[in-house]
């Protein structure tokens, strides 16, 4: 999730251990057809297992410590007191449909690293979810833990959702002796939608009113009227670091702008993203596509960017869950940026890039584009809360591992107290292969498809789409007799959600498996078989290269293929 501003090392920002490059799509209530609030997540890091994470419920006797590690090492960062009672957590969703989901933006290299710091994005998200009940108190816990115990990340954009409200907060430390963070959190107007893709994007915001306030009367965020919250010296901080002029006024003061300034590869590999999902959504965003594209940032005197996209735009029309699912899907298709398009994509079609991602060719600079669906994906989800349902039933996690583009996303209620062995912490490791593990059944079908891209994945696709929508259907079966039972007997209610969300999630893997198989026999050695009904042989095919791309070899090897009569 980390990402630095220098072209240069935009391809060790890709390839770093540690380094994740993730992507947030946020949906309000008015922005969705059935009235849930939405959160998407992709985990994209070259060296992250996709895995499903649980933490039970639990009561914790006085005096207990909570050993903190570092999310991304596992380094062991230091104890902090538990709390008496923590939360069933699913994934990056609670059992009071509270969802959490981030990307990093880096932002000042001078504000990195703050030694003695205990709480990093990982532990600030986990920690949190299993101690709040709703949004406006996850910021009240996630800023409460940062100031105790200092801010062991660089910066960080994180979405935070209950059934009712969505917000974006934006995080930044204070560098090397002093301790904590600045930050801005924002409530996204309901109607609306937003998205966030490794670079800041809170800019300017409301100082205190009716409507914001700092964190000095943090006691008053659960007035409804209260839409923004920050950090008391996110402006003040700015100035005595030299970040912001001293005579810069306060109502003009950007939060990105100061922290995360956008450059060409913040706008590339970044914003691009954010850009393609607001596209899908509003067909008024062509307006954004230069600065997105990096090939225009306008700046003004302050060195502000002018022509940034708005942080939430309105949707022309509302959307359901299918589609969320899609928008994590894309490859720029339809624009210029295209990645089945151009030459990289070879004469299969393929929408990938091998990283790195930046590259010179005498002398000069170029980038392979960063798209939204990725190889590089450890797990993805879409969080789905319900107001109108019972917490119980309400929360889902559409979970899902492996890129976007050729997994499958199931339901995974967020009451449920096991998660499926296929998808279970400790089944496989990145260097242990298993096919037990969905992480590796699934990996499996998309490298397999890479060899033949433009036929395999519509295959894929087809599959994808045909047990999403047979997960909707069962979704809401599943809940009218969840419905029906949490009136009689609450455990028995939750462990009917718990057994329908594992018998899915292994039934599918098992599904994808046994399709491997079958996508296997089927397109092995380029040949293209399809069986004959009482027949021995199947019928093969061998189709052809692009004419295009035959003719460049052609180009390049002159007369040492042609036939001689």
């Amino acid at each position: 999730m980390r990402k630095v501003h220098l072209l240069v090392t935009l391809a060790l920002v890709c390839c770093s251990t540690y380094t994740m490059a993730c992507t947030n799509f946020l949906f309000t209530k008015g922005s969705t057809k059935d009235g849930s609030t939405m959160v998407t997540y992709s985990a994209d890091s070259h060296v992250l297992y996709g895995e499903l994470y649980h933490w039970p419920a639990m009561d914790w006797p006085a005096g207990s410590m909570l050993d903190v590690y570092e999310w991304d090492t596992g380094k062991f960062m230091g104890k902090i007191p538990q709390v008496a009672h923590t939360y069933n957590v699913v994934g990056n969703m609670n059992e009071h449909q509270l969802a959490i989901s981030e990307t990093t933006y880096g932002g000042r290299k001078e504000l990195e690293t703050q030694t003695g710091a205990i709480i990093d994005y990982g532990s600030a998200i986990y920690i949190t979810l299993q101690r709040a009940k709703n949004a406006r108190e996850a910021i009240v816990v996630m800023t409460d833990l940062i100031e105790k115990y200092g801010w062991a990340s660089s910066g960080e954009s994180i979405s935070i959702i209950d059934p009712n409200e969505v917000w974006i907060i934006e995080i930044i430390g204070k560098g090397e002796g002093e301790k904590g963070a600045v930050w801005v959190a924002r409530m996204v107007p309901d109607g609306y939608v937003s998205a966030h893709a490794n670079q800041a994007r809170i800019t300017t915001f409301p100082l205190e009113g009716k409507t914001s306030i700092s964190s000095d009367k943090m006691n008053k965020i659960y007035d409804p009227n209260i839409t923004t919250v920050y950090a008391k010296d996110v402006i003040s901080f700015a100035k005595e670091k030299g970040f912001y002029p001293q005579e810069g006024k306060n109502k003009d003061f950007s939060f990105s702008d100061t922290y995360a300034p956008v450059d060409f590869s913040g706008a590339r590999a970044c914003e691009i993203r954010v850009w393609a999902f607001f596209n899908a959504v509003n067909p008024d965003m062509a307006q954004y596509f230069d600065y997105a594209t990096g090939r225009n940032i306008q700046r003004d005197g302050k060195g502000y960017a002018t022509n940034r996209m708005p942080l939430w735009i309105k949707p022309s029309e509302k959307v359901d869950v299918m589609q969320v699912m899609d928008f994590m899907r894309d490859h720029l298709e339809g624009t210029e940026l295209d990645m089945s398009k151009d030459m990289g994509a070879g004469p299969y079609e393929c929408p990938y890039r091998w990283r790195p991602m930046s590259f010179k060719v005498d002398g000069k600079e170029y980038v392979h584009e960063r798209a939204t669906a990725t190889q590089q994906t450890g797990f993805t989800f879409v969080a789905q809360c319900r107001n109108w349902l019972p917490d119980e039933i309400g929360g889902i996690l559409w979970f899902g591992v492996d890129d976007a583009a050729s997994s499958v996303y199931f339901p995974m209620y967020s009451a449920a107290t096991e998660v499926p062995f296929a998808f279970a912490v400790g089944n496989g490791s990145m260097m242990e292969f298993t096919n037990k593990a969905a992480f590796w059944v699934f990996n499996q079908v998309t490298n397999f498809a890479y060899t033949r891209y433009n036929l395999i994945h519509p295959e894929i696709r087809a599959k994808q789409v045909a047990l999403e929508k047979q997960y909707v259907d069962f979704v809401q079966m599943i809940d009218a007799g969840a419905k029906d039972m949490l009136g009689k007997n609450r455990e028995e209610a939750v462990k009917f959600l718990t057994d329908f969300s594992c018998r899915t999630g292994n039934h599918l893997v098992d599904t994808w498996r046994d399709f491997y198989g079958y996508l296997f026999c089927k397109y092995m050695d380029g040949n293209v078989k399809t069986a004959i009904p009482g027949e021995k042989n199947p019928k093969v095919e061998q189709p052809a290269l692009p004419e295009w791309y035959l003719r460049m070899i052609i180009e390049q090897t002159g007369k040492k293929l042609e036939v001689v009569e």
